[in-house]
This record gives C-alpha cells, sequence and structure tokens, in this order.
C-alpha cells in the first residue's frame, strides 16, 4: 500500500480570487503529491509565477514557482492510501506527461465550464483538477470523483484522511523529514 496526497490550495493571486468569487469555494487549486514531503507534487496551473495567462503541467514545490511567491497560500493537504500497482500507474503517467510535458496546455475552457460541471475537453490540456481526476481514473476511487471536477470534490473523498490545514509554507512535511532522519541516526 501507498499513500497518494491531495494538496488543495488558495493562493490569493488576482485569478484565484476571481476564481473563489465565481464558484464561492474556499479553495481554487488542486495538486496531487505523491511523497509527503511534497517534493513530487504535480498540476496544471502558471509556468511562470508573475504570468496568470501562460499555463501548463507544472512540477510544483512549497519553495519555489508560484507558491513561493504567494506566501500566504492556504492549504489542506489529504492523504489517500491506494494499492502499490495502483501508485505506479499514477507514476508512470506523471513520468510520460513529464517527457513530453511541451506538448501540454491549459484547458481554459474546461476550468471556466466546471462551475455548472459541463465538459469540456481538449486534447492534451488539462485543468487542475481535471488533472488530478485524469490520474485518479488510475484507481478504485475514481467513482468517487465526478467527471467534471473541481478542487474541493477531491476533499470529500471517504478514505481520505486529513493531514493538514494551515499556510502551505508551514507544512511539516520537511520537518517531519528530518526529524524522521534524526531518529534513523
Amino acid at each position: 500500500m501507498k499513500q497518494i496526497y491531495f494538496v488543495i490550495t488558495h493562493t490569493g493571486t488576482i485569478l484565484s480570487k476571481i476564481i473563489k468569487w465565481y464558484t464561492k469555494e474556499k479553495f481554487t487549486h488542486v495538486s496531487i503529491a505523491l511523497d509527503f514531503q511534497l517534493t513530487r507534487m504535480y498540476s496544471f496551473g502558471r509556468l511562470n509565477p508573475y504570468n496568470p495567462f501562460w499555463g501548463g503541467f507544472v512540477h510544483e514545490q512549497i519553495q519555489s514557482g508560484t507558491f513561493k511567491r504567494f506566501k500566504n497560500t492556504e492549504a489542506v493537504v489529504y492523504s489517500l492510501t491506494i494499492q502499490d500497482k495502483e501508485y505506479r500507474r499514477i507514476e508512470e503517467k506523471i513520468e510520460q506527461m513529464l517527457q513530453k510535458k511541451k506538448e501540454y496546455g491549459f484547458n481554459v475552457r474546461g476550468l471556466l465550464s466546471a462551475r455548472k460541471r459541463k465538459k469540456r475537453k481538449k486534447e492534451k490540456a488539462f485543468y487542475c483538477a481535471e488533472f488530478v481526476k485524469s490520474l485518479l481514473d488510475q484507481t478504485s476511487f475514481s467513482d468517487e470523483i465526478p467527471d467534471v471536477p473541481r478542487p474541493v470534490d477531491f476533499q470529500m473523498i471517504k478514505e481520505n484522511k486529513l493531514i493538514y490545514a494551515g499556510l502551505l509554507r508551514k507544512y511539516p512535511g520537511k520537518i517531519q523529514k528530518e526529524k524522521e532522519a534524526k531518529e534513523v541516526k
């Protein structure tokens, strides 16, 4: 059994504030992480932290990029236990996408249609929740997320465990890793 993590955030950018106002939901973005430290965290979002209009497949990190620029990003982090084979399928899909990263774009129409749960699929393009849902389709939990997902939908998975709520920059993953390393010595 392995863990995956849903990192559901609100950065406070102008675009995220517009999305928050439009959706009436607290959080506006979702990422998936393959490790507790969130060093292997992926989504579809800004390719450049200073340009909200240029988006695509991103390897996100708490201490760089958009999350570094927007230090007051609010977050909730959930863990979900999945089968080893499901984890490997997700990992393989991400690796394939990383190799062809420049071929992927941001699905703006899909994002705008998500509030009304209308599907607007564009080939090799996703918005954040659509991407995470496509990865979750590799697991037995895919039926728990609507076909046209929104970030908050990932909070509703019954088997999720809330492991953190607060500012993303204060997420204890790095501290936990250092503590575990000291205990091993």
